[in-house]
């Protein structure tokens, strides 16, 4: 009678270990193979690489290169502002606080990228403005922090990608020109401001701006381009004429600190403005998602304090400490390890907790976004992922997903080659599809 239990339980513990070994073996057998095709690549010799490959189902590394050395993250930053808005806003951006006295509205800026933003397009601030009856003031002062976060390139002023940050941006900060049938110009108050007098880069053929100042120089021959964006130089009295001329009636300024009792004016979902952020890749909305953390917390809205309140809160079981100073990536102040990386995509992970929503959000490889063209064109791609490029800097951080069903993070991160970019990133992308391909 005792010998069958006996063998039962045996025999259950012998399929335990079986199993455990067999995907300890597994595991092994992977690691192998990846670092064999590391160590067979003549291009990732040349240059620092750091790689981590993380089994999402086990919650285990499952091989790691250099995944506690720090790199450059560049937009890969990106991912950690995403975090950063999923713990801390509501389901809706705040786009305005508010308080009436009188016949009067007084407002602030929470930092919202979305007011009269030409992708976005939040409109419910504009309408909300609009309507009011009353004597219309803005108060300025919340944010105090610099119009370029720390480490930026000074001379990156003239391009759409380097806008400037400020609590109550409008159109993106930013100033399109078309060239169809003439030059049109939006905003159109900065008509007077375009001047061909030939002083721009004609090389080039494109408009450039003035460094400190609101003029915009256009060159005296033909124009290459259909569309230009150009980064405005903010001021309060340049928001406050942007606001009147928009809303053709007159906005103030008022110095009045904002009281706790201050209303919320709410208006995008805030998913669908951290997916335009992701998919293009827009720094100017990673900026200004910062504020508006900051602004559930504090009267003041700043980046540096926004990025340790959520280390202190929600970052603290990262294996290494990140040095972490802007919401884009721009600044090589940034440095993160792909061991940090890939603990950040975990945690997004569960928090959004629904796999479809969260790589809708993400470029997809040969699909969509910043990854459309870096693999082939498919239907149904394997890599969803944040891609980081600057001078020497090309990072791809994300989830894979195997033929035979499983899902990898990984964070892949390459510094300091002087290679174009398109031969590091063709390297990266096979790498990526011999993991898809074999595991």
């Amino acid at each position: 009678m005792w010998f069958k239990p006996k063998f039962a339980v045996t025999s259950f513990f012998l399929l335990f270990f079986c199993c455990v070994f067999a995907g300890c073996s597994l595991d092994r057998d992977i690691a192998v193979k990846v670092k064999k095709a590391f160590q067979e690549s003549a291009l990732l010799h040349q240059y620092p690489v750091g790689f981590e490959l993380f089994d999402l189902d086990k919650g285990k590394v499952i091989y790691g290169q250099n995944n506690h050395q720090y790199f450059v993250p560049a937009s890969n930053t990106k991912l950690y502002t995403f975090y950063a808005a999923l713990m801390a806003l509501p389901d809706t951006i705040p786009a305005l606080r508010y308080i009436e006295k009188g016949d009067s509205l007084i407002f602030w800026g929470t930092g919202d990228p979305s007011f009269l933003h030409r992708e976005l397009q939040g409109n419910k601030a504009l309408g909300f403005l609009q309507k009011h009856q009353g004597k219309l003031f803005y108060a300025p002062g919340r944010y105090t922090g610099e119009a370029y976060g720390a480490g930026w390139a000074w001379d990156d002023y003239n391009e759409d990608f380097q806008a400037e940050i400020t609590e109550l941006p409008l159109y993106g900060n930013l100033v399109e020109v078309q060239m169809a049938g003439g030059m049109k110009i939006s905003p159109g108050l900065f008509q007077q401001a375009f001047l061909r007098d030939g002083l721009s880069d004609q090389r080039h053929g494109y408009i450039k701006r003035e460094f400190l100042t609101n003029r915009f120089h256009v060159p005296s021959g033909n124009l290459t381009f259909k569309t230009q964006f150009l980064p405005f130089k903010t001021s309060t009295a340049l928001t406050l004429a942007l606001l009147s001329d928009t809303l053709h009636r007159e906005v103030e300024e008022i110095a009045l600190k904002m009281p706790d009792s201050a209303r919320t004016l709410y208006d995008l979902p805030r998913d669908s403005v951290l997916k335009q952020m992701l998919l293009p890749s827009d720094n100017f909305i990673a900026e200004q998602l910062l504020l508006l953390c900051g602004n559930q917390a504090s009267a003041k809205l700043e980046t540096a304090e926004t990025i340790v309140a959520t280390e202190q809160k929600f970052l603290i079981s990262l294996p290494d400490k990140p040095v972490w100073v802007d919401g884009s990536g721009l600044s090589r102040y940034n440095l993160f390890t792909p061991a940090d990386m890939v603990r950040v995509l975990e945690l997004i992970y569960k928090r959004v907790n629904d796999r479809k929503k969260l790589f809708a959000m993400l470029p997809a490889g040969g699909k969509s976004g910043t990854l459309k063209r870096a693999y082939p064109t498919t239907d149904q791609p394997f890599v969803f992922a944040k891609t980081g490029t600057l001078s020497g800097v090309h990072n791809q951080s994300g989830y894979v997903v195997t033929r035979r069903g499983k899902t990898y993070i990984f964070s892949f991160m390459n510094n300091n080659f002087v290679l174009p970019v398109a031969q590091v990133r063709k390297e990266m992308v096979k790498m990526m599809m011999y993991i898809h391909e074999n595991f």
